[in-house]
């Protein structure tokens, strides 16, 4: 019989609500298990690595998470790794799993929209089908994976989409892996996987990354002050296809020639950064030094900035590890 670990970290799928409608993380990776039932699901095993709500999931606490990923791993006995998780912030957390990820085994995420003591609770269904997923041969070589309502997505490039509904994740640019129906898990595509990053080589301790939201009255005073408080990489929410304005590209310049490494993402939900117009546009930010984001919206190119960061300092080597792993 298969043998999949689930790891615990907190999330809606998790909370209960008090007496003033508040809800917080609760549960214990237990509890979630004992709400499965009964079906024709294979051996689990569970442990709890953290229980906080993920909007509170710290760059170190995510890598925490990761590490509890490579020791299950570390087991030839188990097919697979569930972690459940906050929606919030999944897409940062599996995204951080798949830098690091070197194995054919699956990982995959999975958590809820509505509290672990909701009526309707969705959380059970998730976690049922991110095992089934877990163990499943199919799923293998398809890197870390996010399971949520029916479907299956890949870490890259998927991000939540609406603040409330059950069906919230999505992957703009190119749609769903997969689905899950009941038993039977069935993939429709599979994505492209890198070569992954040493999670032994990896230090977040001292690692700032701070995302700078663009428009058309925004100046330099966020992108001073981040420097100043110690950011050694700065992720552009940009508009359209990587714009701001001439004010944003003077800062720019002027923190990539005293080290600080500027990425361009976007706020728009789909499609490329382009280099595409001057006046303070994409064209005039790549020559200030800020590097494009491809697809990677601002969450996702925060996290691969600060990982970058925490494995080689050097700016330099920075922006060529970005320009090898951001396309």
């Amino acid at each position: 019989m298969s043998l999949v670990t689930v790891l615990a970290t907190g999330g809606t799928i998790a909370t209960r609500t008090d007496e003033r409608g508040v809800s917080t993380a609760r549960d214990s990776g237990a509890d979630l298990l004992s709400r499965l039932g009964a079906g024709a699901l294979p051996e689990v095993r569970v442990r709890d690595v953290l229980r906080v709500g993920s909007y509170r999931m710290t760059l170190a606490q995510a890598t925490e998470v990761a590490r509890a990923v490579a020791g299950e791993l570390a087991d030839p006995e188990v097919d697979g790794v569930v972690v459940t998780h906050g929606t919030d912030t999944t897409e940062e957390t599996a995204f951080l799993l798949d830098l690091f990820h070197a194995d054919p085994r699956p990982v995959v995420l999975t958590g809820a929209q509505r509290p672990a003591d909701a009526p309707d609770g969705d959380g059970p269904r998730n976690l049922a089908d991110a095992v089934t997923v877990a163990a499943a041969a199919a799923a293998r070589d398809l890197g870390v994976l996010i399971a949520f309502g029916g479907q299956l997505f890949p870490a890259r490039g998927t991000r939540k989409s609406h603040t409330l509904a059950p069906d919230t994740f999505a992957a703009p640019d190119a749609g769903p892996l997969g689905r899950v129906d009941g038993a039977t898990v069935r993939v429709e595509r599979r994505p492209v996987r890198r070569p992954p990053f040493d999670l032994a080589a990896f230090d977040p301790a001292g690692v700032r990354v701070d995302v700078v939201a663009c428009h058309p009255d925004a100046d330099a005073t966020a992108l001073h002050a981040f420097a100043a408080a110690g950011a050694r990489g700065l992720v552009l929410q940009a508009t359209g296809a990587g714009n701001a304005n001439p004010v944003v590209c003077r800062a720019v310049a002027e923190l990539t020639a005293a080290g600080v490494v500027v990425v361009t993402s976007t706020r728009v939900a789909a499609g490329p950064v382009a280099a595409l117009y001057g006046d303070g546009g994409g064209t005039d930010l790549l020559a200030a030094g800020a590097l494009p984001a491809g697809l990677l919206r601002p969450s996702q190119a925060r996290v691969l900035l600060a990982v970058l960061l925490g494995l080689h300092g050097d700016p330099d080597r920075v922006r060529a590890g970005w320009r090898e792993a951001a396309g």
